[in-house]
């Protein structure tokens, strides 16, 4: 049951892509009780049927006017919610604009992209196959970066799309076969990556299905922004890194 004020138990900020759909609703779904999700959007790019390389790498200072704008509320952490636009320049970049959105919000801040190295931190693996929607050319960079990270990549897959309209779109029989298929026997846990897609309903499925933990982005995001916020997760029952 909530009690008011809403957010008693702890409020976090997310900063989350214009044209997308899944990720607030997501973290709604696995939120203990007490705990709130305010967000804020901006822009993927002027055409979000067709972004690029381009629109991904420059989205820095957009999610600095919106830090700015969130920390005027009362907030125990902040997250900035897209995979991609916080892989795309690397590892310093990603680490960088975390530094510089704490400055502007006196709170514990993330992003996508580190959210889930600290989730495979938490679950102690470091061989994991990426199941992504992206096309070929984003996900080298997602190698590069999740490789840079100390990761072992066993295999990523992608579906070549960059609509994010279409991302969102994704089913959910689509999304479990990405997963399956990306999977390898050496894999130690498979990641779901983009915050664009609804996947928290799939993870325990996946996780009995494929004997291993699995990490969709989203998860990992509202994982980290709890564990940031020094709010447990544990019996939310959105896989094995909630017990972490």
């Amino acid at each position: 049951m909530e009690y008011a004020p809403y957010g008693w138990r702890g409020r976090i900020g997310l900063i989350y892509i214009a044209s997308a759909y899944a990720m607030d609703a997501e973290f709604m779904k696995m939120a203990p009780d007490g705990v709130t999700t305010h967000t804020t959007r901006i822009a993927l790019s002027d055409n979000p049927e067709h972004f690029t390389i381009d629109d991904l790498s420059g989205l820095k200072d957009d999610v600095f006017e919106a830090t700015k704008l969130l920390a005027q509320a009362p907030l125990n952490s902040i997250a900035f919610g897209c995979t991609s636009g916080s892989f795309v320049n690397g590892n310093k970049y990603d680490r960088e604009m975390i530094e510089q959105m704490e400055k502007i919000a006196k709170v514990p801040c993330t992003t996508t992209a580190t959210a889930v190295t600290e989730a495979c931190k938490a679950l102690k693996v470091k061989k994991i196959a990426m199941a992504t929607p992206y096309a070929e050319d984003v996900n080298e960079l997602a190698h590069r970066y999740f490789t840079d990270s100390g990761l072992h990549i066993t295999k990523i897959t992608g579906l070549g799309i960059m609509n994010d309209y279409a991302i969102s779109s994704l089913d959910i029989h689509s999304i479990y076969r990405m997963a399956m298929e990306a999977n390898t026997d050496d894999a130690e846990a498979v990641f779901i990556s983009c915050t664009g897609l609804s996947a928290a309903s799939l993870i325990e499925a996946l996780e009995e299905d494929l004997k291993k933990p699995v990490i969709t982005s989203n998860q990992a995001t509202f994982w980290h922004a709890l564990r940031l916020s020094r709010i447990g997760s544990k019996g939310l029952k959105f896989g094995q890194l909630f017990e972490k």
